[in-house]
C-alpha cells in the first residue's frame, strides 16, 4: 500500500512506542522522563496540531486539485509549525487537548485557520496560492524556505493574532531588525490593534481584537531556513539542533528527507521525534454551529521517530517570543550555544545587519502596500539556494 494514501486507522497500530532509556525526552521546550511521565509524554503530543493530507476538500483556486496528496507534505508541516505559534499565543504552551473535553473558543478560532477552506487564513488553499507568487504551481511540492516565505505573507492578513513574522536569511538572526519588527509594527498598529469591546466586525470567523500581551510588543514568530550539510547533516550541527529543541521558546522544525516532508518536535537519545503528514484524511467541514469535528486533528498514537543522522540538511527552525524578555532571553541561550564543545552553531546571531547583507526594506509593508511588486522579487528564491556552512 502506498504511503501517501494510508489511513489513519491504517497507521494507529504500526508506531513503536518510546524506547526504555533514562535519557530525557524533550518536546517543544519541556523535559520529560520516559518512566514516570509516559503519559504526560504521550499527551503533550497528542496535544499538538495535526495537519495531514486531506482529500474532497473544495478545488483550489475552484478548479484545482480537491486533494493535496503526494505533494502537500510541506505545506502541512508549516500548517503544523505555524498552528504552534497560534497555540502559544492563544492557549499557551502548557494547553492540553484531552480527548471528549469541551474546549475554548480560541482553541477552535485557531483550528479554523487551517481549515480546508478558501477563507482560512493559513488553508492548504491559501498556502498553494500564495505559492504561486514564490514560483510555485499549485500542486508543487515546496521546500522549508518556500513554506516559510509563504507563511509570512499569509500572517499579514491574521489580525487576531497580530503576528510579527521574521525569516532569517543568510543563516543570520539580527537582532536589531527583530526588535524594529516587532516593536514599530505593534506601535503603528494603533487602534485597529485594540477595538472598542462592542467592535462586531469578524475576520476569517472571529472577532478583530488582538489578545493584548504586551503592548510594546508584538508576538514574535521566527523561522530560520538553513541548509546543515550538502547531501547529509553534518555531526557537528547535530547537538546544536538538539538544544534548539530544548528552548522555551522552541517551535519545532520542518524538514525530512527529500521530497518527504516531517515536521519535528522533540528528541530521545540520537533520534527526532516528528509528526507525519502522510496519511489521507477526508476533508473536515465545520457544522452550521461552527463546531469543528477535531479528532482527526490529533495524532493519538506514540509519535513516529527517526534518526537524526538520516535528516535532510535542508531544514526551518521556529521560534516564538510572546514579550520581548522572550527574545532577549532565547538570544541569552543562542549565545550559549557557541560554548559547547564540538558544536557547531548552525547560524549567527548579531546585533546589526552586516555591511555586506542586501538591505530591502519589506519589514514594515502591508498587504496593499505600493512596494506588493518589491516584495514579491524580495522573496522569489528557490528553496535550495541556501548558503553551505562549514564543514
Amino acid at each position: 500500500m502506498d504511503a501517501a494514501t494510508l489511513t489513519y486507522d491504517t497507521l494507529r497500530f504500526e508506531y513503536e512506542d518510546f524506547p526504555d532509556t533514562k535519557e530525557p525526552v524533550w518536546i517543544l521546550g519541556r523535559k520529560y522522563s520516559v518512566f514516570p511521565e509516559k503519559e504526560e509524554i504521550l499527551l503533550d503530543v497528542t496535544s499538538r496540531l495535526w495537519f495531514t493530507y486531506r482529500k474532497n476538500f473544495p478545488a483550489i483556486g475552484g478548479t484545482g486539485p480537491t486533494s493535496d496528496t503526494g505533494w502537500g507534505c510541506m505545506l502541512r508541516c508549516g500548517q503544523m509549525i505555524f498552528a504552534q505559534a497560534l497555540v502559544c499565543r492563544h492557549l499557551g504552551r502548557d494547553w492540553r487537548w484531552i480527548k471528549g473535553k469541551k474546549q475554548t473558543d480560541n482553541y477552535f478560532n485557531v483550528l479554523n485557520a487551517f481549515i480546508d477552506k478558501k477563507d482560512s487564513y493559513y488553508s492548504i488553499h491559501q498556502i498553494a496560492q500564495m505559492g504561486v507568487g514564490e514560483g510555485k504551481s499549485i500542486g508543487q511540492w515546496y521546500g522549508p524556505n518556500t513554506v516559510a516565505q509563504v507563511l509570512k505573507k499569509l500572517a499579514t492578513f491574521d489580525t487576531w493574532s497580530s503576528l510579527a513574522v521574521h525569516i532569517a536569511m543568510d543563516n543570520t538572526v539580527v537582532m536589531e531588525e527583530i526588535r524594529r519588527l516587532c516593536k514599530s509594527n505593534w506601535m503603528c498598529a494603533g487602534a485597529s490593534a485594540f477595538p472598542t469591546l462592542d467592535s462586531d466586525l469578524l475576520y476569517n470567523g472571529y472577532p478583530e481584537e488582538a489578545e493584548v500581551t504586551d503592548r510594546l510588543w508584538k508576538p514574535l514568530v521566527l523561522l530560520i531556513p538553513l541548509r546543515l550539510g550538502l547531501t547529509d547533516i553534518n555531526e557537528a550541527y547535530i547537538e546544536t539542533l538538539k538544544h534548539c529543541f530544548m528552548m522555551s521558546q522552541s517551535l519545532g522544525v520542518i524538514g525530512g528527507k527529500p521530497n518527504s516532508a516531517h515536521y519535528f518536535i522533540g528528541y530521545v537519545e540520537e533520534e527526532l521525534i516528528y509528526l507525519d503528514p502522510h496519511t489521507t484524511q477526508p476533508a473536515v467541514e465545520p457544522s452550521d454551529s461552527g463546531c469543528i469535528p477535531d479528532e482527526s486533528f490529533h495524532c493519538q498514537h506514540p509519535p513516529c521517530r527517526m534518526s537524526i543522522a538520516e535528516l535532510d540538511p535542508s531544514i526551518a527552525v521556529g521560534f516564538f517570543c510572546n514579550t520581548e524578555e522572550d527574545f532577549n532571553d532565547w538570544c541569552q541561550q543562542i549565545k550559549k550555544l557557541s560554548l559547547i564543545r564540538g558544536a557547531l552553531p548552525m547560524f549567527e546571531l548579531v546585533e546589526r545587519q552586516p555591511s555586506h547583507f542586501s538591505n530591502p526594506d519589506v519589514l514594515n509593508l502591508t498587504p496593499d502596500s505600493s512596494d506588493a511588486d518589491r516584495l514579491e522579487r524580495f522573496f522569489d528564491s528557490e528553496d535550495e539556494d541556501f548558503e553551505i556552512l562549514s564543514l
